[in-house]
């Protein structure tokens, strides 16, 4: 689950009061050790706890956005693409143009200054374009939980901790898994290593380690991504 940033249009006259609402839900959940089924995206975790929000994190959010900016970042001239520092959102098939810092679309982007277009891409996709439903979250999180209780956990236990360890099936985690590298041919003689992989986490990990396995290498501790699809586990082997 993650945030609508168009709940506003959906719900105009109190949409923020659900987020309130919602935020409570959440934290008396955890207050009364209750879970809840549905798994956020990570960085709402690490919103809740504090913590920064990295270029991994919205690798996880979206993936091919996540791509299409890291391609910019190894163009030999990026003013060639003749971006300037906006942003285009699209609601109901209606396109406007956001400017990511003042003035934006009177800056053109070019290699000088195209760390900080990455930057402040990552920081209008995680956290302005959805600042006033956030911060009404954590409000009413923090209603319940003392904020300061939380300094304990990482994002990780957190979600753990609201929505449980989950029932791993490993022939369909398995199943769904890809291989790449050197594990990418079925016939590699490196493949007993893959072998010896599911062993230990077959036999040797318990539920608890099994799901920060999926949560270090996915982002979360099932095997769906935020557009609802199943992601693939995937395992590449290096020299």
């Amino acid at each position: 689950m993650t945030i609508n940033p168009a709940s506003n249009i959906s719900c105009p006259d109190d949409h923020l009061v659900y987020y309130r609402f919602l935020g409570r839900v959440m934290g008396r959940a955890l207050f009364d050790r209750q879970l809840i089924k549905g798994h956020m995206v990570r960085h709402l975790y690490k919103h809740l706890l504090g913590w920064p929000i990295t270029f991994q994190d919205l690798e996880h959010e979206d993936d091919e956005y996540y791509k299409s900016l890291k391609k910019l970042s190894n163009m030999e001239d990026v003013s060639m693409t003749c971006l300037d520092f906006t942003a285009t959102e699209e609601t109901l098939g209606t396109r406007k143009e956001v400017e990511l810092i003042p003035g934006g679309s009177m800056k053109e982007v070019t290699n000088e200054n195209i760390s900080d277009y990455l930057e402040a891409n990552l920081k209008y996709r995680m956290l302005d374009r959805v600042r006033p439903q956030l911060t009404e979250l954590l409000l009413g999180f923090f209603d319940v939980i003392p904020e300061p209780a939380l300094s304990v956990f990482d994002h990780q236990e957190i979600e753990l901790l609201l929505c449980g360890l989950p029932h791993l099936d490993m022939a369909d985690w398995e199943a769904n898994s890809i291989y790449s590298g050197l594990y990418e041919d079925k016939n590699s003689k490196y493949n007993h290593i893959v072998n010896w992989f599911w062993e230990v986490v077959r036999d040797d990990f318990d539920q608890e380690t099994k799901a920060r396995l999926l949560q270090f290498v996915t982002g979360t501790s099932v095997l769906q991504g935020n557009d609802g699809n199943i992601k693939k586990f995937a395992i590449h082997g290096v020299d």
